[in-house]
């Protein structure tokens, strides 16, 4: 398609991501910005000279935002997995991990992110302001980041989940300043990953307060999803209540079957603390399925020193010993699936932990720690253990931001990657009629616009940057799965960023 600085999405149904109903109507750009929208845009095209797009039949809708991504490295090498299902605006740095800033021994922020990054052995940044001049170079979103808790501590301490000093914790904080003043977003915790899983309240409060005074948000992966959730959820809000900072819980959920009926006990909480000023929201990925590392399910005291030591304690008999029984109970090994390693072998991709116990005539513990003894500690993992009844809950409730959680691996990736956005708009927008096509919407442009401080993207109104999906709400589509995640989504007919064309039918350009 014709490049331009001035184009006319022509004929669509304009839905502008505040929630309003949609309208009928144009929508002209010209330098990247909106210029007009709706009737009014009639006017200004007698003016121009512009390149039209037929948008009749279609949605109009602002670009999607994904305010919880592990993109951090992948937006740096114009990977386009996100922006062909719409999206064009990224918030990286989740759950603890940034790929910056570079402790004296890079290697050791390196072992720490590798599993969530998918990074190799030459990425990282000396501070947010060198990162964020290398992500202004992408050309695949506009990206915003987070600085990892877990990355400071490490700045700070190495990779060691003791309690800080008091002079420990002021270098902590005075390095969050430095980043928040040099443009991040505000400041995430992995709260399940050492060594951000040693971190104190007060600790946390003391970094809550920093971005506080900068009005930056604090967001978290919480210490528990299942059987601690209600504690993780209250424990979190006195952190907001105590540190005045505005929070943002991550990939809210109750993780196994046993646990499902907390859920409704940790939303209660959250809509407290709401009604009595807390500045609180949260976010959810439509899928029953989550992803992480399987270094995840040991007690993360073990993991302290980094993956060498933890290397070490699995080869040791007695440390083992130690390990395994602490190993987390709640973990249902049938649902729980490996998806790729350092081998990437047959033996293991694909396979459940149980299924391969069984193989190998050992308990899932055990094969737990072999496994990451063979592997190196690369072992990423897909877990299957979520309730369908409480994903309608949180992707219908108006503190809800919809996300990907999306993570890379060099094997089969969880296809939230490729097919998050699809997937709300088709099954449960138009199957299933959870939301409205407006709503689903909102939850994914205006909505996380506010929250994240993006004050020019995220809506359909003049004046605002040009990022916009335009898809078929009727043919909208993913054929990804578990099985097969890596499958492009269908119904989406073109995405702009700036104001340019950078998906054409399906195809990034």
């Amino acid at each position: 398609m014709k490049q331009s600085s001035n184009v006319l999405l022509k004929g669509g149904s304009i839905i502008d991501g505040t929630g309003s109903p949609a309208t009928s109507g144009d929508v002209l750009i010209q330098d990247g910005r909106i210029v007009a929208a709706g009737e009014s845009a009639a006017a200004a095209v007698s003016r121009s000279s512009f390149n039209v797009i037929d948008c009749t039949g279609y949605v109009v809708a602002p670009g999607f935002i994904d305010v919880h991504s592990h993109s951090d490295l992948q937006v740096l090498e114009n990977r386009t997995e996100k922006l062909l299902q719409g999206v064009t605006s990224e918030v990286v740095g989740n759950c603890g991990f940034s790929p910056y800033p570079l402790p004296k021994d890079p290697n050791v922020l390196r072992e720490f992110a590798n599993g969530i990054l998918c990074g190799n052995d030459s990425w990282g940044w000396n501070s947010a302001a060198d990162y964020l001049a290398s992500a202004g170079n992408s050309r695949v979103a506009h990206v915003a980041s987070l600085v990892g808790h877990g990355s400071l501590r490490i700045k700070v301490v190495g990779n060691t989940s003791r309690e800080l000093t008091r002079r420990e914790l002021d270098t902590m904080a005075g390095l969050l300043d430095d980043a928040l003043e040099e443009g991040v977003a505000g400041f995430s915790s992995g709260l399940m990953y050492a060594p951000g899983s040693g971190a104190s309240g007060e600790e946390l409060t003391t970094l809550g307060r920093v971005a506080a005074r900068r009005n930056k948000l604090y967001a978290t992966h919480m210490r528990s999803y299942s059987a601690g959730l209600v504690d993780a959820v209250e424990e979190q809000i006195a952190v907001a209540e105590h540190s005045g900072c505005r929070l943002q819980i991550s990939h809210l959920q109750a993780a196994g079957e046993d646990y499902w009926p907390l859920q409704r006990h940790a939303i209660d909480t959250i809509e407290k603390a709401a009604r009595r000023g807390v500045d609180v929201t949260f976010d959810v990925y439509p899928w029953l399925a989550g992803s992480t590392v399987l270094t995840q399910v040991l007690p993360q005291d073990a993991l302290d020193g980094g993956i060498p030591q933890l290397m070490a304690r699995l080869r040791d008999p007695r440390q083992r010993e130690l390990i395994g029984p602490r190993i987390k109970p709640e973990a249902r090994w049938t649902g729980l699936v490996i998806t790729s390693a350092a081998t990437n072998e047959e033996a293991l991709v694909g396979r459940p932990l149980q299924d391969i116990a069984n193989e190998r005539g050992t308990d899932p513990a055990t094969t737990v720690m072999d496994i990451l003894l063979e592997q190196e500690c690369n072992v990423n993992i897909v877990e299957h253990c979520q309730s369908i009844d409480n994903l309608h809950a949180l992707l219908t409730h108006p503190l809800a931001i919809v996300i990907t959680d999306g993570v890379y691996t060099r094997g089969r990736s969880h296809p939230r990657l490729y097919a998050t956005f699809p997937l709300l708009l088709s099954d449960m927008v138009r199957e299933r009629k959870w939301l409205s096509l407006e709503d689903a919407v909102h939850k994914v442009t205006a909505k996380p616009a506010s929250r994240f401080h993006f004050n020019d993207r995220g809506r359909i109104a003049k004046g605002y940057v040009a990022d916009v999906t335009v898809f078929d709400p009727e043919k909208i589509h993913t054929d990804a799965t578990y099985e097969n995640p890596d499958v492009a989504p269908t119904g989406i007919k073109v995405v702009l960023r700036s104001g340019k064309v950078v998906v054409d039918s399906g195809v990034a350009v």
